[in-house]
């Protein structure tokens, strides 16, 4: 992930962006790109019946798709017959992208955050070999050094990985300072629930100058409640707070271009 500057990166994420995302043409990513200037966008991956690997946030097709069932019932050939829906839940014309379409249209062009990756990361990164987008993308997980060693250690120096980090975990101060002197992660994804947890100004000054330091806007109970609700009415008590009290460099949002405007009249994207 490379640093462009001090101020803050900006990720398309979750659920609906990212599921409109996978309903546009091959465009879409660098249409996006070029209109938002987001720096990463997250997809969600599934595996087939015949192990294929898809763009869906569900395990299931009822609620994005036109199918019904788990989606590892079902065989690729059979999901490209169906149609997406739109988050009104309206059939569109579109279909279900596969991992491999995906990552061609952002080759080249955006950064991709894969989600739900993790357990089927040997089918993955046979995909991203193919497409040669190894350098492109962002795995993460929650597990300790020793774990992420022993299970995803062969790929270590062929991805970069980013672990998240929970907060409310009485042992997360000592799991970061472990992954500072075993990998010296590029950034770490940092949760917390509890506003009044004291640990999140800590973390800004332990990675200070280390590792850059990624929040969540979804929710608020992965933000400390500095999330998207807050910043419509208040940005500076959500997305300013995380920025300049906590040091993010990195946040992902599901109101991106509320977020850049708010950046940009900050002076703090491009």
């Amino acid at each position: 992930m490379k640093n462009k500057s001090i101020y803050p990166w900006v990720v398309v994420g979750l659920l609906w962006i990212v599921a409109l995302l996978n309903y546009m043409d091959r465009q879409m990513l660098s249409t996006m790109q070029e209109a938002m200037k987001v720096d990463i966008v997250e997809i969600d991956i599934q595996k087939t019946k015949d192990g294929q690997l898809i763009l869906m946030h569900d395990n299931t097709l009822d609620r994005t798709t036109t199918g019904k069932g788990e989606i590892k019932n079902w065989t690729l050939a059979d999901i490209k017959k169906l149609k997406l829906k739109d988050k009104d839940g309206k059939v569109t014309n579109y279909v279900v992208p596969t991992l491999e379409e995906a990552l061609l249209t952002a080759k080249g062009k955006i950064m991709v955050n894969l989600d739900k990756a993790y357990d089927i990361f040997d089918d993955v990164y046979a995909i991203l070999e193919k497409t040669e987008t190894q350098n492109q993308v962002i795995m993460k997980g929650g597990q300790p050094i020793e774990t992420v060693k022993r299970e995803f250690g062969s790929y270590l120096d062929k991805v970069l990985y980013m672990p998240v980090i929970d907060l409310g975990n009485k042992e997360a101060e000592k799991i970061i300072t472990d992954y500072l002197k075993e990998l010296r992660p590029a950034a770490f994804e940092i949760i917390y629930s509890d506003p009044k947890n004291p640990l999140p100004p800590k973390i800004k000054q332990l990675l200070f100058k280390k590792s850059l330091i990624w929040y969540n806007t979804l929710w608020g109970s992965l933000a400390g409640n500095h999330d998207d609700n807050l910043a419509l009415t208040d940005p500076e008590k959500s997305y300013g707070y995380l920025i300049e009290q906590l040091g993010a460099r990195i946040l992902q949002t599901d109101q991106p271009a509320y977020l850049l405007d708010y950046l940009r009249k900050k002076g703090w994207h491009n």
